[in-house]
């Protein structure tokens, strides 16, 4: 029997959050400062791999600031290395609801949400620098997903009116969360939805053939390998030639 090959787990960070409710309000800007520091130090303690304690400034931080998003994706990172994959998801769901409460506060008060995801576009960015600063191949690939956050929170930044579209990069986190927490189903839902956000986000392609090939569905795998390749995405050789042996269905 040949073997499968395993999903690319690739966890990303975004940047503002809380679970939806009423009468929600932007943070202070004590509140603004200190969840920041808190984020920063979690974001030093992923890159050295301290799994718990980075856990524990970015809950810090979401207490400080319960719409601070990238402190919940940053969460639900930390829960991912410490393979705490319930926790996971718990956090990249809030993530979203998070996400969704804030786009909720913009029409109420455009310009101090504006003047918020500002801020969390700078944190990033710096973030991003700071990790390249150390490079090395996992912050290669951490300040790539940064990168992607940001392109994620200026396109939020630009965007007028219209309904909540969840970030492409947090539903690829959260379907990677689902797949290692052995909910399949979910994971592809959720993935099924990121491409659908973002028809070029190759790793959530590439995680699709994954779940397709283990079902047996191999056109769809086929499709899409073919576009995590034109997305420019690097697809393992064994998980094409898995597929191609795949018998067709009639």
């Amino acid at each position: 029997m040949r073997s499968i090959v395993t999903v690319t787990v690739v966890a990303l960070v975004v940047g503002t959050a809380v679970v939806a409710g009423a009468g929600q309000t932007l943070a202070t800007e004590g509140a603004r400062r200190e969840a920041f520091a808190r984020y920063r130090a979690g974001q030093e303690l992923l890159s050295s791999e301290r799994w718990e304690q980075a856990a524990t400034e970015f809950r810090a931080a979401i207490t400080a600031d319960p719409l601070f998003v990238d402190a919940h994706y940053g969460l639900g990172q930390a829960y991912m290395g410490a393979t705490r994959f319930a926790s996971a998801v718990q956090a990249y769901t809030g993530c979203l609801d998070a996400a969704r409460a804030v786009h909720g506060l913009r029409d109420r008060d455009r310009v101090a949400v504006d003047r918020q995801l500002d801020e969390e576009i700078r944190e990033l960015k710096d973030a991003s620098r700071r990790v390249r600063s150390q490079p090395n191949q996992a912050n290669a690939l951490k300040a790539v997903q940064m990168d992607q956050r940001v392109q994620d929170l200026e396109h939020r930044r630009a965007s007028h009116g219209g309904p909540f579209a969840p970030p492409a990069g947090v539903l690829l986190a959260l379907g990677s969360a689902h797949f290692r927490n052995g909910a399949r189903a979910e994971a592809e839902a959720r993935w099924t939805e990121a491409v659908k956000a973002d028809a070029k986000l190759g790793e959530a392609w590439n995680n699709l053939a994954v779940i397709y090939l283990q079902s047996g569905r191999k056109s769809e795998a086929l499709d899409a390998v073919s576009r995590a390749d034109r997305a420019g995405f690097r697809v393992n050789p064994r998980l094409k030639d898995d597929i191609r042996h795949l018998p067709d269905r009639r």
